[in-house]
């Protein structure tokens, strides 16, 4: 059990080396950042506006029973 963990730990430490953090700054020079931030923030207003529609049939169900 401890050489697993040794071993897991060994793996998320060479992860997180090997992990490139000029990916940010490029995507926020070529204003690419907001088109990803924008399409998000899209399908998150839709799954919300799906959820209370939905929401609002099933209350409708319940109470017709």
């Amino acid at each position: 059990m401890k050489k697993i963990s040794i071993i897991a730990s060994l793996l998320l430490f060479s992860t997180f080396l090997l992990a490139q953090n000029d990916g940010g700054d490029f995507m926020r020079n070529t204003g690419s950042i907001y088109v990803v931030v924008g399409v998000i923030l899209i399908i998150f207003v839709g799954i919300i506006a799906f959820l209370i529609n939905l929401d609002k049939k099933i209350s409708k169900l319940e109470k017709e029973e």
